[in-house]
């Protein structure tokens, strides 16, 4: 009897060390699959030089594909790829180098790190319509890129007002969007000069976790067609105004902040009627 006892408990014991080995080998598993960001390695692919420019290194992108191969890190490999896809290197790389990035585009599926971003940024496709909408035939263009391809970044473009097509390039937006995260600035507006034109821009990256940068919303306003045009046709401003203010329907829904809700009730009729 004791016997039974002791190979019962003996079986039990097993069971619980291989729980935890199971646990422990889980763990372990999810971690390396996780990885580490591909900035935290001395072969990250960017360099900024002494005017604070950014640019992408091809000798330490190759250093990376050569580390990434020996190793496996889920998180870098997905990144390298897609600053792969954003800076050409397919047709960068000579033909051993070329070799060993394909290699590297297989091990961690690359196929599938770009369809995953393309249907990340659908939702965004639907932001990007619905703003639009609300700004129709005034001058305001509202677009998406797509950045894990800026050769035919150009995802999606409402209100055009710069002529653009669909998949129209954008391959210095990459690296102007690095420069400012490598450089911790907010700044997200800025002029736009291009000979008689103007325009005020602001650019919004969008970053998936864990893959870094994978696209961009901007929003580019006709500075021109709004300061001389607009401005100095009561025609054209009330039709500009009825576009900002126009409807598709009426709600029965209170956005106010309770005393700002007691104050529309007495007659407040704006945010700056004091």
């Amino acid at each position: 009897m004791e016997s039974l006892i002791n190979i019962g408990l003996s079986i039990i014991a097993s069971l619980i060390m291989l729980g935890f080995g199971y646990i422990i080998g889980r763990i372990r598993e999810r971690k390396k699959q996780q990885g580490t960001p591909l900035e935290d390695y001395p072969f990250y692919p960017f360099k900024v030089n002494e005017n604070h420019i950014l640019s992408f290194d091809l000798d330490l992108f190759n250093q990376a594909v050569t580390e990434l191969l020996k190793t496996s890190n889920h998180q870098a490999g997905r990144q390298l790829v897609l600053i792969g896809e954003q800076n050409n290197v397919k047709h960068l790389l000579k033909t051993p180098q070329r070799k060993k990035y394909i290699k590297l585009y297989k091990k961690y599926k690359g196929d599938q790190i770009l369809d995953e971003s393309v249907n990340y940024l659908k939702n965004y496709k639907r932001i990007v319509q619905h703003i639009g909408d609300s700004f129709p035939d005034s001058g305001i263009e509202i677009l998406l890129h797509n950045l894990t391809n800026p050769s035919k970044a150009l995802y999606y473009i409402k209100n055009n007002v710069t002529g653009r097509n669909i998949e129209a390039p954008a391959t210095n937006l990459v690296l102007d969007l690095k420069r400012r995260n490598s450089q911790n600035e907010d700044k997200i507006n800025y002029e736009l000069n291009i000979g008689a034109r103007k325009f005020k821009c602001t650019t919004i990256p969008i970053y998936k976790e864990k893959d870094g940068l994978v696209g961009a919303i901007c929003i580019n306003i006709d500075y021109n067609y709004i300061n001389d045009e607009v401005r100095r046709n009561p025609q054209l401003m009330n039709s500009f105004l009825d576009s900002l203010i126009k409807t598709d329907m009426v709600l029965n829904e209170n956005i106010l902040s309770k005393s700002e809700f007691q104050k529309a009730q007495e007659g407040k009729r704006h945010f700056r009627d004091f």
